[in-house]
């Protein structure tokens, strides 16, 4: 072997050496860390179901197609016809047992005249019937939370129950006047919420509700008299309700409005159809109900993503490495 050649060689391992000893010797790159990422929560969906007398049967139809595409209410506020389908959703039972007790509801059942108070319902039967389906508990043991909106006549201000006797609290909701007698609890009399709030979507969101759905089958003055004291009496505060309606309306999320408009107050032989129509209506809404949802869903889960790791300072050659024509890792 030549001398130079014998030197080129150990000039090559010398400056092997060196760089050995800068420290820059390369180092298997650690796998990441596994990122843990906790679920989003679900939607707190309510559903804020509105006054109506017999048209309120659509509820029931609305909380059906609710349930059957995964969208269920976990509190529920109602108004009148709206406050006795809610008061029996919260206690547990689900849109088809609810269909088949309306189906067999006899309205003689829930109404009764009293001859020396001019005529008008008293409500008694009202409020027995809603607490034996409820198995007489007070609002407060319920399986959903629950409320139901009156109106004070002493004051005129929004009354919203949520705890005690929910029998009474449906039937002073209820009490429609100048059908039905006020309903006398504590010091005050109550008459029926759709004179303040026909459409409870504040009280839903006072129960915690995130994401309300509002389901209005008021009446609306559409330019055709109403029939029967009962149909001329709803209509009339439907129109007094109407304007508040519109701005408590306004911070639902979701409005359904099936189309009852033409079923008569006091019409229960048209439960079948009310229903049915509920179904409608709620299918309608569904794409609309599952957009909003998922981007509240998309929203949560991003929110809960860790932040990106920082980017790693540059390290710099030694300067053997820089004359071997190393450059910084970045």
């Amino acid at each position: 072997m030549s001398l130079s050649r014998t030197r080129v060689m150990l000039s090559v391992a010398l400056l092997g050496l060196l760089a050995g000893c800068g420290g820059e010797n390369a180092r298997p790159t650690p796998p990441p860390a596994p990122t843990v990422v906790q679920p989003a929560k679900p939607v707190k969906i309510g559903i804020a179901l509105g006054g109506g007398a017999a048209k309120g049967f659509a509820h029931i139809g609305v909380i059906k197609m609710l349930e059957a595409n995964g969208f269920e209410p976990v509190v529920v506020s109602g108004t009148s016809a709206g406050s006795v389908v809610g008061a029996l959703y919260a206690s547990g039972m689900d849109a088809f047992e609810m269909q088949t007790k309306a189906v067999a509801l006899d309205e003689a059942s829930i109404r009764d005249v009293r001859l020396f108070s001019g005529g008008l319902v008293q409500g008694q039967k009202l409020q027995d019937y809603v607490n034996q389906q409820v198995g007489n508990k007070p609002g407060e043991r319920l399986r959903k939370p629950f409320a139901a909106v009156a109106t004070n006549l002493e004051t005129g201000e929004r009354a919203v129950f949520v705890r005690g006797n929910v029998g009474q609290a449906v039937r002073a909701s209820s009490s429609i006047p100048g059908v039905f007698e006020p309903v006398k609890i504590g010091q005050n009399n109550y008459v029926d919420g759709g004179v303040v709030s026909p459409v409870p979507v504040d009280a839903a969101r006072q129960l915690g509700a995130e994401f309300v759905i509002a389901v209005d089958i008021s009446s609306k003055a559409s330019g055709r008299t109403p029939t029967g004291m009962l149909g001329i009496v709803n209509q009339s505060i439907a129109i007094m309700g109407q304007r508040l309606g519109e701005q408590e309306l306004a911070r639902a999320d979701i409005i359904i409005r099936p189309r009852v408009l033409d079923i008569g107050a006091s019409d229960f032989s048209q439960r079948g159809k009310a229903i049915l129509e509920g179904e409608k209506a709620a299918m309608a809404a569904m794409p609309q109900i599952r957009a909003k949802i998922e981007q509240i869903q998309r929203a949560r889960a991003a929110a809960l993503l860790p932040p990106p790791p920082p980017k790693p300072k540059c390290e710099e050659p030694s300067r053997v490495g820089r004359l071997m024509g190393r450059k910084a890792d970045c």
